[in-house]
């Protein structure tokens, strides 16, 4: 009886979709930018006090690292969502906004929160 694995003997038949690219889909992209374990935690802290100080977002966040938190937030730097200004200060002071492209994000962050409300509301409902 022959297996379901492959091997040199059998033929493996790819199917490409000209549609459909990982690297133009939609979803994927927004993904790309705000996915993740922390990010749309951090954009919606942003959002509640704009701007932000890297230490208030240190002490809202205390189960992030500091080594993570930077990164996060360079990734969001880097793709546009949101902005950072250091002022030379002693001691330094680091405050981040939403840029306006972040700040068209809050619609969707919104109905993320209701959306969560609502599964937590039919979870318990159901148990």
């Amino acid at each position: 009886m022959k297996n379901d694995t492959n091997d040199d003997h059998q033929l493996v038949i790819k199917t490409e979709m000209e549609d459909f690219s990982e690297d133009n889909c939609p979803m994927t992209n927004a993904l790309d930018i705000i996915g993740g374990k922390w990010k749309l935690m951090l954009l919606n802290k942003v959002r509640e006090e704009c701007p932000m100080r890297f230490g208030v977002l240190r002490k809202k966040m205390p189960y992030i690292t500091q080594a993570t938190l930077t990164a996060q937030l360079r990734e969001l730097e880097r793709d546009g969502i949101i902005s950072r200004e250091a002022f030379a200060e002693s001691p330094p002071r680091v405050e981040y906004k939403l840029t306006e492209i972040g700040k068209s994000l809050i619609p969707i962050m919104d109905a993320l929160c209701n959306w969560g409300d609502t599964y937590c509301q039919m979870k318990k409902s159901i148990q």
